[in-house]
């Protein structure tokens, strides 16, 4: 009787709002309203199959917002609340961020370049804004360091290194890495944290040798650098955590699969309307070749 009461007033009120009212399940309701259409239940079966195929085939990382983008690509009619009763029927659940940690240490007398970003996260094409940052990675043979280039436009890392120092090197490796894959032309601005790495004088001559401008965070600021600490998050929520690393090539090995093979070309960026950094860039390169 409470399922065939909410089931008339749905057009009214809120599904989840009733049954709460009413003290029973939202997924309870929708198993009810699907038992009798024989159409809709191969349907609900149906999308049960294709959400798991999706959720292994993106390595377990999906919540019902990109689970539910992933699925309109498909070419599937569904929104988030049919999508996370889905995947909660299936016991599958997303990877949450966990706390961000600071790890820059700034302390040097290494001149500092002003801040010619200041949160303009959104520039207007490739290869005009760079940022860039370094993080720290736990194996059982210790430490490794993993410093990346991003490209703000489309979110795509452009460049990237890894190495057990966090020596100037492991930067320039980066940005080394970055310049070829791009070729960007002069004017270009790099934007990093104040680490000595970045501020030194070689990571500067190495800008200034292609044209690139530099820029810095404020002191203390890990906002203006979000971008960064954004994807190292996702990194480690979506890949490090999950896994105990034994190994210092077997890493290196993970990590450039999960740049490379996931995160550039397949994985669903909510900052840039649910595409890959790659499909991002092929789309609104024909949208202007189109014009």
């Amino acid at each position: 009787m409470k399922f065939a009461f909410i089931a008339a007033k749905k057009a009214d009120y809120p599904v989840a709002w009733m049954c709460c009212r009413v003290g029973v399940s939202t997924s309870g309701f929708y198993r009810w309203s699907t038992a009798g259409d024989p159409e809709r239940t191969t349907r609900h079966r149906r999308l049960g199959t294709l959400v798991r195929a999706l959720h292994a085939e993106n390595n377990g990382v999906y919540g019902s917002p990109r689970m539910c983008h992933a699925l309109k690509a498909r070419g599937e009619h569904i929104g988030r609340a049919q999508t996370a009763t889905i995947m909660r029927e299936n016991g599958l659940v997303g990877r949450a961020p966990r706390p961000f940690r600071r790890t820059t240490d700034s302390k040097h007398d290494l001149p500092i370049a002003p801040n010619l970003v200041a949160r303009d996260f959104e520039p207007p094409a490739k290869n005009q804004v760079w940022v860039g940052d370094i993080t720290y990675v736990r194996t059982w043979s210790g430490w490794l360091y993993l410093a990346v280039v991003i490209d703000l436009f489309s979110r795509r890392v452009v460049g990237w290194a890894i190495a057990d120092h966090m020596r100037t090197e492991l930067v320039l490796s980066a940005l080394s890495m970055a310049f070829l894959a791009r070729q960007p032309g002069p004017g270009l601005i790099f934007h990093s944290d104040r680490g000595s790495q970045y501020a030194s004088h070689a990571y500067r001559a190495a800008l200034t040798a292609r044209g690139a401008l530099c820029s810095m965070s404020n002191k203390g600021d890990c906002y203006d650098n979000a971008v960064a600490e954004s994807f190292f998050g996702s990194l480690k929520q979506e890949l490090l955590y999950r896994f105990s690393w034994a190994t210092h090539d077997v890493t290196i090995e993970a990590i450039g699969n999960y740049i490379d093979c996931f995160y550039n070309t397949r994985r669903l960026h909510s900052f840039i309307g649910y595409t890959s950094p790659l499909q991002y860039e092929l789309q609104t390169a024909d949208r202007r070749s189109a014009a």
